[in-house]
């Protein structure tokens, strides 16, 4: 790189790849509010709710980036050469993701592409949806009656991947709590690989869509019978799913779920 080369880079902006958190605006960081609200860009996924949206700079750009399954809006290449478009014309550049930017959100991969480009990066984690959509439903993932474990594991990989490389046989005696991501459309697949690792099939399971949010709802029932109580509900992504005895103390707590 020539001098003149790193004297413009060192003109860039900075970009902050945010974790918006799962939706409920009161889980927002301190520090991710305040980067919205001095933004003068905000480049941001699907999955972020219109309340936290709500507290962007209004004089910022704002610019949809978001993917759902069949719906994308740019290609990942786009979005880093976007970022790195935008920190050469603007001080504040917030990559706002849902949930934590590093829990099966592409962070790593952006930063590292940021990195790469010469570009100043900073990651402003956010609580993810596996911890907090399951918080509001009344199931903690530990108890020590319960769980001294959990397993965090995407349901949906990268495309192009399949044959997939999580290992589920490994997954379903590897921890007493399991915790899927985006795996609502590859759930019969999921079961019948638990079903052939002899994971018993009485063991419960919990669905939570739009986990914090006011629209938030649980379906409630075991390996053995999720998949019909999906196809008579019409229950749908964006949703987790969490495995375990832990799921049987969702009937006495989630009464309390936060107003």
């Amino acid at each position: 790189m020539s001098r003149t080369e790193k004297e413009a880079q060192s003109c860039w902006g900075k970009v902050y790849l945010l974790g918006a958190g799962p939706g409920d605006p009161g889980l927002m960081t301190l520090k991710g509010k305040g980067l919205l609200s001095c933004a003068d860009v905000v480049i941001y996924d699907a999955l972020v709710s219109p309340a936290i949206l709500d507290m962007i700079n209004p004089q910022a750009e704002k610019i949809n980036a978001g993917k759902r399954m069949g719906r994308h809006s740019l290609l990942q290449e786009e979005t880093t050469h976007l970022l790195i478009e935008k920190a050469q014309q603007h001080a504040v550049v917030v990559r706002l993701k849902g949930g934590d930017p590093f829990i099966f959100g592409r962070g790593g991969e952006e930063m590292a592409d940021l990195v790469q480009a010469g570009v100043s990066v900073e990651v402003v984690p956010g609580i993810t949806s596996g911890i907090a959509a399951s918080a509001y439903a009344g199931i903690p993932l530990t108890h020590r009656l319960y769980s001294s474990s959990v397993t965090f594991v995407t349901g949906h990989e990268s495309a192009g991947k399949y044959k997939p490389k999580v290992n589920w046989q490994a997954i379903a005696h590897g921890s007493e709590t399991i915790v899927i991501y985006m795996g609502i459309h590859n759930l019969p697949y999921i079961v019948e690989q638990f079903s052939q690792a002899g994971l018993d099939l009485e063991t419960p399971i919990a669905l939570v869509r739009w986990g914090t949010r006011p629209e938030q709802e649980e379906l409630i029932g075991t390996l053995a019978t999720i998949i019909e109580q999906v196809e008579e509900t019409g229950f749908s992504a964006p949703a987790i799913a969490v495995i375990g005895s832990v799921v049987n103390l969702h009937s006495i707590l989630s009464n309390c779920r936060p107003v």
